[in-house]
């Protein structure tokens, strides 16, 4: 059967197998009844996260549970050759938002939200988790959109210095627009640690840190740019230097 690549993507977090009948969960319920109106029959896309994608046809349809059968598998995973974990300064407002949601489409591996020493935002308890649980809900939509079936995991928000100690990649880099260090002059990595920080950047001292932990500090050109801007522009460039944006 065709993997209708038309019809449109879902994420859930059930088991899918081949000739599965299941229920899918609320929040994609309302949406394929709602927002946008499909009926009995309709193709869908669906994935969980363990790899590949599954044909599917809505069964039953109401306002809050959409029903479907699913049948064919497809294997393909559409994810980035370059392994990127993105440690990021939490920012304001949709600021963060919407360095996850682009992060996640140019194919980022994972995202660590960091407490630096210009972090405004301060996370603690029930709020914390119910950030990181609308971080990980802007992974998942970006995924429904760009066609990636695995989901990056957003972690818990972890002290700079906690995440400097254990971070470990073939290459790792820290943004600081003082630097000297270009692309041209390192070798191909299997895998990059990107340190990017919040607005007004890390300090002299952060920096500092981040290299004695063994990240090299690197410069993308003479502007200085935006939290949200940052990290966006290195992951491309990586990706198109060394991965498979083309």
């Amino acid at each position: 059967m065709s993997p209708a690549p038309d019809a449109p993507r879902f994420f859930t977090e059930q088991a899918l197998s081949c000739g599965d009948e299941l229920t899918l969960e609320a929040g994609p319920s309302r949406h394929i009844a709602g927002a946008l109106r499909l009926r009995e029959g309709a193709a869908l896309r669906l994935f969980n996260g363990s790899g590949g994608e599954y044909l599917a046809h809505i069964t039953a349809i109401d306002k809050q549970a959409v029903s479907v059968a699913v049948s064919d598998f497809h294997a393909e995973d559409r994810e980035a050759e370059l392994p990127v974990t993105l440690g990021i300064g939490i920012s304001r407002g949709e600021r963060m938002d919407l360095v996850v949601q682009k992060s996640t489409e140019l194919g980022v591996s994972a995202i660590q939200p960091l407490v630096t020493e210009r972090t405004e935002v301060r996370l603690k308890g029930e709020r914390e988790q119910k950030k990181r649980r609308h971080w990980q809900q802007v992974a998942i939509s970006a995924c429904e959109q760009c066609g990636r079936n695995r989901v990056p995991e957003v972690a818990e928000p972890l002290a700079l210095a906690r995440w400097l100690a254990g971070a470990n990649a073939d290459l790792k880099l820290v943004l600081h627009h003082r630097s000297e260090q270009r692309l041209g002059a390192l070798p191909a990595p299997a895998s990059i640690a990107l340190l990017v920080g919040p607005e007004g950047g890390l300090s002299a001292t952060e920096v500092s840190a981040a290299e004695q932990a063994g990240f090299q500090s690197l410069a993308l050109g003479p502007r200085i740019l935006r939290t949200e801007t940052a990290p966006l522009a290195a992951l491309a460039i990586l990706q198109f230097h060394w991965g498979d944006l083309q």
